[in-house]
């Protein structure tokens, strides 16, 4: 069973949305010197005007189904409660390349009002996007900057990633303590496979799927000893050659050729929840949103989540805050009606009861200064007390990074793809690490352009 607990008490104050009433400019005085007559109540006040309407289309991305619906009841919700605001729907309808989806939309006219925004300086640079509200960047407690300037309204802080694994599974291999290093995890994967169970699922038929896997080892192995390494990779300090970056990917090419189920190329993400829980496979890679797919398709399914550590037994993993989020396109910015029904649908979305049923569905940590109360589960603790420990390393993955450490934006599924090739074709992974330097020095050249 899932144990609840309750966790963060302060609440956020109500938001309330409510129309604006023009004040009547007369006074209710009978005319005239006759103080016995008067006007009828009627025409001695003037009837409050209908609130204007607005349209505004929003753009998000739909990787996960959970995430997905959220955002959906967000949207039903706010034009239930605002009848003259109507709002656009026009979310991605694949994550294969959420990115790509954005520039078409952009090319054929149709970037959205409100944008949920995962490649913020790729679009600032290209001047679709303005700067945030201040009374909605006074919502939270702490955005990053882009040169001093705020321009998103994160929907969810930075979650660990982890191994969300099937107790059953563990329990007929005979493993009874979760494993403490690497190698331990190794031999973990060993007695999966004999016990007759395919060890890891992987829904890499979708792209942005790939980089679970990929930036574990990549956290491990060079960002959390080398922040910086992105920035030293553009001026060419560093390669995807160095040993740091060739045992990660030789790692990874280890795990993929051994212990994950052998039709991951054609296995989507929102399929790899249902292969755990029917038992095809024992374990899957992936953040807490998972959570609520796996508890709505078999609320009865026994599972724990926990960080994989790496050899030496450190934990490692995602944590830092990215600039990302809820974000307004420069030409909303510039209609003053739109700028202002989408400000009231931020101040809704991250309203206390609101914003509390989002974070419950998506299983997402909470950015805002006031956080909601909530009840979660056994392994969303565990992912908040990941969050909140001080001894483990916190990081980024490799397209999250910003500033002097954004990489050219298409390089990230470039990248992905080719390890997905490096694994199908069994090729030599300093021979591909060649190929991942020119591509990244050809796209920093193209940008420079």
């Amino acid at each position: 069973m899932i144990t609840k607990k309750i966790i963060v008490r302060t609440l956020v104050p109500a938001l309330l949305l409510t129309s604006a009433l023009s004040a009547c400019g007369g006074n209710n005085e009978p005319s005239g010197n006759d103080s016995s007559s008067s006007a009828p109540e009627a025409s001695s006040a003037s009837a409050a005007p209908e609130a204007k309407k607005v349209t505004f289309s929003i753009g998000y991305a739909t990787g996960d189904p959970a995430g997905k619906q959220a955002i959906a009841d967000q949207i039903k919700a706010f034009m239930e409660a605002n009848p003259n605001i109507t709002i656009k729907d026009i979310s991605e309808g694949t994550s294969s390349s959420y990115l790509d989806w954005l520039k078409t939309k952009d090319a054929v006219g149709e970037f959205p009002d409100l944008v949920e925004m995962r490649d913020t300086e790729v679009f600032l640079k290209a001047g679709k996007i303005a700067e945030l509200p201040a009374d909605v960047q006074s919502l939270f407690d702490s955005v990053p900057a882009i040169d001093g300037k705020v321009y998103n309204a994160p929907m969810g802080l930075n979650a660990p990633e982890g191994i969300i694994y099937s107790k059953k599974a563990y329990e007929k291999a005979g493993i009874t303590e979760l494993p403490k290093t690497y190698d331990e995890f190794l031999a973990a994967q060993e007695k999966l496979k004999a016990s007759g169970v395919t060890p890891i699922v992987v829904g890499g038929k979708d792209i942005f799927h790939m980089g679970f896997w990929l930036n574990k080892f990549l956290i491990d192995d060079v960002y959390s000893k080398d922040p910086d390494w992105n920035s030293k990779r553009t001026a060419k300090q560093v390669s995807f050659t160095d040993d740091n970056v060739v045992q990660a990917m030789t790692d990874y090419k280890e795990l993929f050729t051994k212990y994950v189920d052998k039709g991951w190329l054609s296995t989507g993400d929102n399929q790899t929840a249902s292969i755990l829980i029917s038992g095809k496979a024992a374990q899957l890679f992936s953040g807490p949103w998972m959570f609520t797919q796996i508890q709505e398709a078999d609320p009865g399914f026994e599972f724990g989540f926990y960080a994989l550590p790496d050899r030496e037994g450190k934990v490692n993993v995602v944590g830092l805050p990215s600039p990302a989020g809820w974000t307004l396109s420069t030409e909303a910015d510039k209609d003053a009606d739109k700028k202002e029904a989408i400000t009231a649908f931020l101040k809704f979305f991250f309203s206390k009861d609101e914003y509390g049923k989002f974070l419950s569905a998506t299983n997402t940590i909470p950015s805002t200064k006031d956080k909601p109360e909530l009840q979660v589960s056994e392994q969303m603790q565990t992912v908040l007390d990941l969050a909140n420990d001080a001894s483990v390393t916190k990081s980024l993955m490799i397209n999250q990074w910003y500033a002097k450490n954004q990489i050219p934006s298409q390089f990230r599924n470039w990248y992905y793809k080719l390890m997905q090739d490096l694994v199908v074709t069994n090729s030599d992974v300093k021979e591909y690490m060649k190929k991942a330097d020119t591509e990244y020095d050809s796209n920093v050249a193209a940008n420079q352009q």
